[in-house]
């Protein structure tokens, strides 16, 4: 049987597909490129976008509000859950911090409830800790436990992390099944990704009357968390509960990509900051901030702050002062540059006219 012919046909083909393939790419490396930038797109101001976008009418509204409803059947499996030592992890595309926070007020009315708000650019994390302490110091004194009713809340003077998990780990309560319920909104948020904080947060997580519900929607939220932490100190019962709502809240603190950064929208994430720490925190930065507002063109030695703190009784040491300064460094409230002279002088990232906004706002 003579096969030639078909051989031929075959590889004429296989030669012209490779010429054309060839070809092609030839052609289209020596197109002419095109010089449009991404920087040449004209953005807008972020308030007027931000203004524009609340105008954009929202589908679907009856089919999510179904949605939502439909998952209200799941609470009591969900503090079923709770109730016997497991922590759930809601997922899903869509906004969850509405269907949680009313599983919270619906289904968790027994039971004290702390909000940690973790879309938020920045969270002091041992502040909500603080509050977590608080409502159990109330409830053993509640609880019969005698011995806790003469002692004063002012006791809850916790010097570290370590020394707060402690007290929270080992906080003894007579009704077995009582326990306090940590809602965290987006547990993989910007101001929660530190490794450290999220080791804190398992620690916290397995005390014995901790309960944690969480909400994640980044894709990769579980790398946050080894074996141990995932299984063991979270406990997780992982839920997928897609709302397909909108991120208004979550996406509020976000910067818009098509937009200027606004002034208004500057101070706005400034005074959360700073509303965020501790009232000497706060005065601290003050003092800077009405040395920049009369020296606008230079910045203020650490050396005078100092001075200027310890007259006003807000430092005790330049080790308080420094914790203080690294906190708004890491906010980025605050950055250092050299003076004309050589010593580092604190200049805050603001506009005059900014500053005072801020000054006024938390105040």
């Amino acid at each position: 049987m003579d096969t030639s012919g078909s051989w031929d046909e075959d590889e004429d083909e296989e030669f012209e597909f490779s010429r054309n393939y060839f070809l092609a790419k030839e052609l289209a490396s020596s197109a002419k490129k095109s010089k449009h930038k991404l920087t040449d797109i004209d953005v807008v101001d972020e308030q007027e976008l931000r203004e524009a976008a609340s105008r954009i009418q929202p589908k679907h509204e009856d089919e999510i509000a179904l949605l939502l409803d439909s998952y209200k059947t799941m609470y009591p499996e969900w503090l079923l859950a709770l109730r016997c030592g497991f922590g759930l992890l809601m997922y899903g595309f869509g906004s969850k911090k509405t269907l949680i926070e009313d599983f919270a007020s619906t289904a968790l009315t027994e039971y004290p409830v702390v909000v940690i708000n973790g879309y938020l650019q920045s969270i002091n994390l041992k502040q909500a800790m603080i509050a977590l302490a608080e409502v159990l110091w109330d409830q053993m004194k509640t609880k019969r436990r005698v011995s806790y009713r003469e002692l004063p809340k002012s006791q809850l003077n916790f010097q570290s992390m370590d020394e707060l998990l402690t007290f929270l780990d080992q906080a003894e309560i007579d009704d077995v099944d009582f326990f306090v319920c940590v809602v965290i909104h987006n547990i993989d948020g910007p101001g929660l990704r530190d490794s450290e904080i999220q080791q804190y947060l398992a620690r916290l997580a397995a005390c014995a009357r901790i309960r944690i519900v969480a909400t994640i929607d980044h894709v990769n939220a579980p790398l946050f968390w080894d074996k141990n932490m995932a299984h063991t100190q979270f406990n997780w019962c992982w839920y997928h509960v897609p709302t397909f709502a909108p991120y208004k809240v979550e996406g509020m603190f976000y910067p818009m990509i098509l937009a200027h950064g606004s002034a208004s929208q500057t101070v706005k994430t400034a005074t959360i900051v700073l509303l965020s720490l501790t009232r000497n925190a706060q005065s601290v930065f003050k003092v800077l901030a009405e040395h920049q507002l009369s020296h606008p063109d230079e910045g203020m030695p650490i050396s005078d702050l100092y001075s200027v703190c310890r007259e006003r009784f807000l430092v005790s040491s330049q080790v308080t002062l420094n914790s203080h300064l690294t906190e708004f460094k890491d906010h980025e409230l605050v950055k250092i540059k050299k003076h004309s002279d050589g010593q580092d002088c604190l200049h805050i990232p603001l506009t005059s006219e900014a500053l005072q906004k801020v000054v006024l706002e938390i105040n």
